[in-house]
C-alpha cells in the first residue's frame, strides 16, 4: 500500500482577545472591514508561485569528486487528486503521466534521475495534486448578507422614528428597531461561527499548500500593523482557488523491504487559478520548484512566474514497481 499524503502536526490558529464579544456595530464594523481588506489585497496580486520544501533530519545529498551531486534514483507513485468547485478542462483532463512528464524535467536539474530499473530506486516520489476550495468568502456568507439586511432594517427604524407623527407610528417604529436588534445580534452570531469555520478552512488550506510557516508567523497579528497586513495577504491567497503540486519522497527500499514509511523530503507549491490554466502553468511552476526539490526553502517563497514556454520531453515508465502492493 502506498504511504498517505504526509501530514504535519496540527497548526496553531491565531486566538481570540481572551474571549470578549463585541457589541453589534462593533462586530459589524469589523466584518466590513475584513471583507474590503480581502477586496483590495486581492487587487495587487502577481503572478507569483508559492513554493515550500522541508527535508527530514538526517536526509544528505552525496556529492561526487566534482562537487556536484549523486544522482539518487526514483519512481513515482499516483497521491491524492482534488477537483476544483467548477469543472475545468485545464486540470480535470490532465491525466497523472503527464504531470510525471513535467515533474521529471525539473527533478533532472537536482540529479534525481527516473529509475533505470526496480533495483535501483533509491526514493518513491508520491505526486499529489489539484485545486483548493475554498469556503464562501467572508462577503459572501450567509450571516454577512443577513447582518447588512439587519443594518438596513435599523437605518429604516430610525428614519420612522424621526418622522413619528403619532404615539402608534412610535410604537411600530420602535418595534421595527427591537426586531432589526434582534436579528442583528443573531447575524452577528452567525458570522463569528463562519469565521471559526472558515479559519480551520484556512488553516487546512495553509497545511496542504505549505503555508503553516506563515500561518504561525503571522497567529497573533493585529490588524493594520505590518505583520496584520501580512495576514491579510496570506488570507486573500488561502481564501482564492490556487492549482497545487505536492510532492513527499519516501525510502523507497525501507517501505519495500520493511514495510515502513519514512519521509525524506516534500515540496509544495501552487499558483493562483484566477488568469492561469494549470496544465499550461504546470511546467513554470515546476521550473521555479525545481531548485527546492530535496533542500529545506526556510519557510514560504513566492517567486516569480516565468514567461515563455517550456518545453517537456518524454519520461519512461517503469510499469508495477514491486513491494507497493495491499499489505
Amino acid at each position: 500500500m502506498l504511504p498517505p499524503l504526509h501530514r504535519r502536526s496540527a497548526l496553531h490558529p491565531p486566538t481570540g482577545s481572551g474571549g470578549s464579544r463585541l457589541g453589534p456595530c462593533a462586530k459589524s464594523a469589523a466584518i466590513f472591514a475584513a471583507a474590503l481588506g480581502v477586496l483590495c489585497a486581492r487587487a495587487g496580486a502577481e503572478e507569483m508561485v508559492a513554493v515550500s520544501s522541508k527535508v527530514s533530519p538526517g536526509y544528505v545529498r552525496k556529492t561526487l569528486a566534482d562537487g556536484s551531486l549523486a544522482p539518487r534514483y526514483y519512481v513515482f507513485g499516483k497521491g491524492d487528486t482534488m477537483i476544483g468547485a467548477m469543472a475545468d478542462p485545464t486540470i480535470d483532463n490532465v491525466a497523472f503521466m503527464d504531470v510525471a512528464r513535467a515533474l521529471a524535467r525539473g527533478l533532472v536539474k537536482n540529479q534525481y534521475i527516473p529509475a533505470p530499473n526496480p533495483g535501483s530506486v533509491d526514493e518513491l516520489i508520491l505526486v499529489n495534486w489539484g485545486t483548493t476550495r475554498p469556503i464562501d468568502k467572508p462577503s459572501e456568507s450567509h450571516g454577512y448578507r443577513q447582518a447588512q439586511r439587519s443594518m438596513a432594517m435599523q437605518d429604516d427604524a430610525a428614519q420612522q422614528l424621526k418622522t413619528a407623527t403619532s404615539n402608534t407610528d412610535k410604537i411600530a417604529a420602535e418595534q421595527k428597531m427591537d426586531d432589526a436588534n434582534n436579528q442583528l445580534a443573531l447575524s452577528l452570531d452567525e458570522v463569528e461561527d463562519e469565521d471559526v469555520k472558515r479559519e480551520n478552512a484556512n488553516m487546512k488550506t495553509a497545511t496542504i499548500l505549505g503555508y503553516d510557516s506563515w500561518w504561525i508567523a503571522t497567529a497573533s497579528a493585529m490588524d493594520g500593523s505590518p505583520l496584520g497586513r501580512r495576514k491579510q495577504d496570506m488570507m486573500s491567497e488561502l481564501e482564492e482557488e490556487r492549482y497545487y503540486v505536492v510532492l513527499t519522497a519516501y525510502d523507497y527500499r525501507l517501505l519495500t523491504a520493511k514495510k515502513k514509511s519514512k519521509l525524506l523530503w516534500e515540496a509544495r507549491f501552487s499558483i493562483r487559478e484566477v488568469s492561469n490554466q494549470f496544465d499550461t502553468g504546470l511546467p513554470k511552476m515546476i521550473s521555479v520548484a525545481a531548485d527546492f526539490f530535496g533542500r529545506d526553502s526556510k519557510g514560504l517563497n513566492h517567486v516569480d512566474m516565468p514567461e515563455g514556454k517550456v518545453e517537456i520531453g518524454p519520461v519512461k515508465s517503469l510499469g508495477p514497481v514491486p513491494g507497493l502492493g495491499s499489505k
